[in-house]
């Protein structure tokens, strides 16, 4: 099994941990630095709205030079925007964190918005984006109480 294939199934455990809301989708979240976890998170873990980029990064200060060399391990597709402005897309969570590389379960379909950007963004930013889509049923399976399409 590849490394890429461990923590995504690391990622997947946690978002199996997600209190199930009918309007949000269950992701997990990993950063690892040369073969070690420094951070996870979970949809929800610390917040109704919490994404799970987002918890796994509280967990660590905003300048740790770790993350430069950090990986992020995330089921879906980081968000490209959030129903409240207020709050900070996950895909400028990563860019500001200067995360280098990106690996997903899947993409986020439109059940919530129109057309997520996150891994273009990414991509046009010089991030390492790789996707995993032999793990997308599993990643997606906490979710399917979800309009999907």
């Amino acid at each position: 099994m590849s490394d890429d294939h461990r923590w995504m199934e690391r990622a997947i455990e946690l978002a199996r941990q997600c209190p199930v809301v009918e309007g949000a989708f269950s992701v997990g979240a990993v950063i690892v630095v040369g073969g070690a976890e420094i951070a996870s998170g979970y949809s929800r873990e610390t917040d109704p709205k919490v994404h799970a980029e987002k918890a796994a990064l509280d967990k660590l200060a905003a300048d740790d030079p770790r993350l430069k060399r950090a990986t992020i391990y995330t089921t879906l597709e980081p968000c490209s925007e959030r129903a409240t402005k207020t709050r900070l897309p996950c895909t400028e969570r990563v860019l500001a964190a200067e995360i280098p590389r990106v690996v997903i379960a899947w993409r986020e379909p439109s059940t919530f918005v129109d057309d997520c950007v996150g891994v273009e963004k990414l991509q046009q930013a010089g991030v390492e984006v790789i996707e995993l889509p032999e793990l997308a049923d599993v990643a997606m399976s906490m979710n399917r109480h979800l309009d999907l399409s």
